[in-house]
C-alpha cells in the first residue's frame, strides 16, 4: 500500500509542476510562417486566483494603418497597448487617473510601408511618430546627417542618417505572450526585431514588456545582439513622450542631476527653468537638454514627470550603467501642433552619429556580444506617491549640487 502511495503522490506532484509551467502562445512568427490576426486571453482562463485581466490582439484596417497589429494588455487597473508591427513600441498606457501618451498630429497608427525615412531632409520618421515609448537606433538614432562608412568594396563611403534610425519602423519577426500561473502571475509580451543588411549591421533587439495584475507599472526589458561576425556600433534611445493631462502650464521635470547640457543656443537661453515647464504655446520651438543623471548606490536613477497640482505624475527607473544619458525634449507650442515632452533615457545624446563618436558616447558591441536595458515606469496617482518620488529624487541629488551648463558642446 505504501508504495501505490508513493507512486500516487509522486503522479500528483508531477502534475502540479506541469500546471505551474507558464502559459504561452505565439502570435506572430516568421519561422512557423504563423500570424493569428485576432485573438484574445482572460484571466480565468489562466490565472482563476487573479482573473480580472485580460489581453486582446488585433489587427487594425484603413488608410495609412492597413495591417498594423496591436496588443492591449489590461492588468485590471493599468492598461497598455503594444505595436509590434513598429519595433514593439507602445502607443499608449494608464489608468482612470492618468493616462501616458500625447496627442499627436499623427493620428492613425501607421504601418513601416507607409514611412520613407529620407523625406524632408531625413524627417520622414516623423510621419508615423504619436507613441507614448517609441525606441530610436539601433544602428543610429539622433539628427539626420552625414556619417562615414566601409563600403562593400573596402573604401571609405559617405552615408545619410536618417532622424532616429530604423528599429521603430521594422515589423518584429516573432511574438510571443507568456503569463505566470504562479504568483504574482506576472503579464509577459515578447517581440523580437531583427536590423540586418548584407554588408551592414546584423543586430536583434529582443524585448519583453511585461506587468502583473493590478499593478500600475509595466516592466521593459531589452537585449541587443551583434549577430554578425565583425564588431559593431549601435545606439539605442527610449523617447517616452508625454502630454496632457501631466504636462500642463507648472508641470515639473524630476531627476537628480550632475550637468545639464543645452543642446544648442535656443536651449541655453532658457537653461534656468529647463525643469519647468509652460503650457501651449503658439509658435513654441523645442528646447532640448542633454542630462547626465546621478545614481544611487544600487546603480539606478529615478527620473519623472508630474502635473502643477502634484497629485499625478509618472515615474522612470533604471541602471546608469545601461543607459549612461539622459536626453529632455520641451516641445510645447499649440495643443494642435503637438504639445508634448519626452524623457528620454539613452546610450547617446540625439547629436548626430558622427558627432557622438567623436565625443566618445558611441558603443560597440563585438561578435555575438549583448547590451541589456531595463526600464521600470510607474504611474502615480495622488499626492503621496507624488511626494515620494519628489524625496527619492531629493535623496539622490544630495551627492551633489546640479551644474547648469551655459553653452552648447562644441561639435565641429
Amino acid at each position: 500500500m505504501k508504495y501505490y502511495t508513493a507512486l500516487l503522490l509522486l503522479a500528483l506532484g508531477s502534475l502540479d509542476t506541469q500546471g505551474a509551467e507558464p502559459y504561452r502562445i505565439t502570435l506572430t512568427s516568421t519561422t512557423k510562417n504563423l500570424h493569428l490576426e485576432h485573438w484574445s486571453l482572460s484571466g480565468s482562463e489562466i490565472t482563476p486566483d487573479s482573473p480580472n485581466w485580460s489581453i486582446t490582439k488585433q489587427t487594425l484596417h484603413g488608410g495609412k494603418q492597413e495591417g498594423v497589429d496591436l496588443i492591449t494588455v489590461d492588468n485590471g487597473l493599468m492598461t497598455f497597448s503594444i505595436i509590434p508591427t513598429r519595433g514593439m513600441g507602445i502607443l499608449r498606457a494608464g489608468t482612470e487617473e492618468v493616462s501616458l501618451g500625447w496627442d499627436s498630429p499623427v493620428k492613425e497608427v501607421v504601418h513601416p510601408q507607409f514611412i520613407r525615412l529620407e523625406d524632408r531632409g531625413g524627417l520622414g520618421w516623423l510621419e508615423g511618430f504619436n507613441e507614448w515609448m517609441v525606441r530610436c537606433g539601433l544602428e543610429s538614432n539622433g539628427h539626420p546627417g552625414t556619417d562615414r562608412f566601409i563600403n562593400n568594396v573596402g573604401e571609405e563611403a559617405t552615408m545619410d542618417l536618417t532622424l532616429h534610425g530604423k528599429i521603430a519602423n521594422i515589423p518584429a519577426s516573432e511574438v510571443e505572450v507568456i503569463i505566470d500561473r504562479q504568483a504574482p502571475y506576472r503579464i509577459r509580451i515578447r517581440g523580437r526585431v531583427d536590423e540586418r543588411m548584407f554588408y551592414g549591421p546584423k543586430l536583434e533587439l529582443m524585448t519583453e514588456i511585461s506587468t502583473t495584475p493590478e499593478s500600475a507599472s509595466l516592466r521593459i526589458q531589452d537585449t541587443i545582439t551583434n549577430r554578425g561576425d565583425d564588431p559593431q556600433e549601435f545606439q539605442i534611445l527610449y523617447h517616452a513622450n508625454y502630454g496632457p493631462p501631466l504636462l500642463e502650464q507648472g508641470a515639473r521635470f524630476l531627476a537628480p542631476v550632475s550637468q545639464v547640457l543645452p543642446f544648442n543656443d535656443h536651449a541655453a537661453a532658457a537653461i534656468d527653468t529647463y525643469a519647468q515647464y509652460a503650457g501651449p504655446t503658439v509658435g513654441f520651438t523645442e528646447q532640448v537638454y542633454c542630462i547626465t543623471p546621478l545614481a544611487g548606490r544600487d546603480g539606478r536613477t529615478l527620473i519623472g514627470l508630474v502635473n502643477r497640482a502634484g497629485n499625478k505624475g509618472v515615474s522612470m527607473r533604471y541602471a546608469t550603467s545601461q543607459l549612461p544619458y539622459l536626453t529632455l525634449w520641451k516641445n510645447t507650442p499649440s495643443l494642435g501642433e503637438g504639445y508634448v515632452t519626452g524623457l528620454e533615457p539613452g546610450t547617446n545624446f540625439p547629436n548626430n552619429r558622427r558627432i557622438e563618436r567623436k565625443l566618445g558616447r558611441v558603443p560597440t558591441l563585438a561578435a555575438g556580444e549583448q547590451h541589456h536595458a531595463s526600464l521600470e515606469i510607474t504611474i502615480l496617482s495622488n499626492h503621496h506617491e507624488v511626494r515620494g518620488l519628489e524625496e527619492e529624487v531629493s535623496a539622490l541629488q544630495r551627492q551633489q549640487p546640479p551644474v547648469l551648463i551655459r553653452k552648447p558642446e562644441a561639435k565641429d
